[in-house]
């Protein structure tokens, strides 16, 4: 816990408490800062606040921060009383205008003498402006929470950047973990509809009659328990856009229904007599080639060419070898910004465990691997033992061995491993960097440190 001098409280109440804390949350600059009581109602508010969220401080303190804010369910400041401290949740709270603002929040709970949830103080950070500072790296490319240098993947960016201005269905292919939402997400962003609603359905979750009631919606009386009307979710994304993922798994009888609002651009709901017309527009996703399914008689050829109008494949992580070390260390600076633990190297076991892996569950795996090294690991190196125990588990062949010896051999100092990197990579920094289980700034840092040239 930080520590202050008797001067420092006097000077404190000379000059105001109010005063610093107003200075102190103006100096940072793209972040929100403020403060809530035990209710939930906005004590504080900074300028950060007001710039991000275009509410001047007069029309929110004094007022439900939550409601205020749209927050959703899990994200109230008053949700504090039972955590205590959040860090690194990624909310979504409204822009005056009615956006969405995607922001990282950070929030500590305050007690009174009696243990009673007293209130909190918030910082919420824009999740643009972070990936802005730690996103850029050589040719990758930042697109929406989409983070890659892999040709291949910045090559489904440019697709979806461009079918983004039309209204052309779009069928996202590509294994679990490899951010297919996360896809149709941005796809949904950089669209016309982007002020719409975005609702997204997994078609493997649901049984068939449920799946039905809730893309289709159902009337009052429709079958046993149905004792009021209920929206689908294609009335309810009305004007915006519908993510349907794992598509392939929709029962033959519900294909038929989907054609029809394909073409249509209405439906029945269940129990209903009437269509109800609406303006959707369809993003599907499987992990699954549509193809053979139609060869095998589990989906249907129209269909498939209705949703396939432009297909987009998501390679895995496996293929984007280039990736592994970006999305590494991206994970890992999101962990140092908002973590006890701060990370600027990799020990070299680690690293080739880590860039030799498999990764069976893509990305996803990618970020949970990090979030576990970090909750068990200790001190500013991530070492072999911070990881699942897959990753300790697995035996290196004498192959392995031989393929790559710079990075387990071991050297008399740091120096010594800087400059047999540089020398195997050509000076290439970001290869030297990777294999000498450095992030990029350290090893410029270090590099300069020993008076190393390239």
């Amino acid at each position: 816990m930080s520590q202050s001098s008797p001067f420092f409280n006097r000077w404190l109440s000379q000059i105001g408490p109010d005063q610093v804390i107003a200075i102190l949350t103006d100096l940072i600059g793209s972040g929100a800062v403020f403060a809530v009581d035990a209710e939930g109602n906005v004590l504080f508010w900074s300028k950060g606040a007001e710039k991000l969220f275009g509410l001047p401080s007069e029309s929110i303190l004094g007022k439900p921060c939550a409601k205020t804010l749209g927050c959703d369910e899990g994200q109230d400041p008053c949700g504090l009383a039972d955590l205590g401290v959040i860090t690194a949740q990624i909310v979504q709270p409204k822009h005056v205008n009615g956006q969405r603002v995607s922001c990282y929040r950070t929030a500590r709970a305050f007690f009174d003498a009696q243990g009673k949830f007293a209130g909190a103080l918030e910082f919420l950070q824009p999740q643009a402006a972070t990936e802005t500072a730690i996103g850029k790296q050589g040719n990758s490319e930042s697109f929406h929470g989409i983070l890659s240098g892999d040709p291949a993947m910045l090559q489904a960016i440019k697709i979806i950047r461009n079918v983004a201005e039309t209204e052309a269905t779009v069928l996202i292919r590509g294994e679990s973990g490899t951010g297919k939402e996360l896809v149709a997400h941005a796809l949904h962003l950089e669209s016309p509809r982007h002020q719409q609603p975005f609702l997204a359905i997994n078609c493997a979750a649901l049984s068939p009659s449920l799946l039905e009631s809730e893309l289709f919606g159902h009337v009052k009386g429709a079958f046993t328990g149905a004792i009021r009307q209920h929206d689908g979710v294609f009335k309810r994304a009305h004007g915006g856009t519908l993510f349907l993922d794992e598509v392939a798994e929709l029962p033959l009888e519900l294909q038929a229904k989907l054609l029809r609002v394909l073409q249509e651009q209405s439906f029945i709901p269940v129990g209903g007599d009437a269509a109800v017309k609406v303006d959707v527009r369809i993003i599907a996703a499987t992990h699954r080639s549509l193809r053979e399914e139609v060869k095998a008689g589990r989906f249907r050829e129209d269909l498939m060419y209705r949703l396939r109008v432009v297909p987009v494949f998501l390679p895995p992580l496996r293929e984007r070898r280039l990736d592994v070390n970006l999305l590494l260390w991206h994970n890992i600076n999101l962990h140092n910004l908002h973590g006890r633990r701060h990370v600027d190297s990799i020990a070299p076991d680690a690293m080739r465990r880590l860039l030799d892996y498999n990764w069976p569950g893509n990305v996803r795996e990618l970020i949970n691997v990090i979030e576990y090294a970090f909750a068990v690991g200790r001190g500013n190196e991530l070492c072999l033992d911070d990881l699942p125990p897959e990753f300790r588990e697995s035996k290196l062949t004498v192959a392995d061995e031989q393929a790559t010896p710079v990075k387990h051999k071991k050297y008399q100092n740091e120096a010594d491993a800087i400059r047999e990197a540089l020398r195997i990579t050509s000076g290439n920094l970001e290869a030297a960097a990777n294999y000498a289980g450095m992030s990029r700034a350290t090893f410029w840092r270090k590099r300069k440190k020993y008076k190393i040239d390239t």
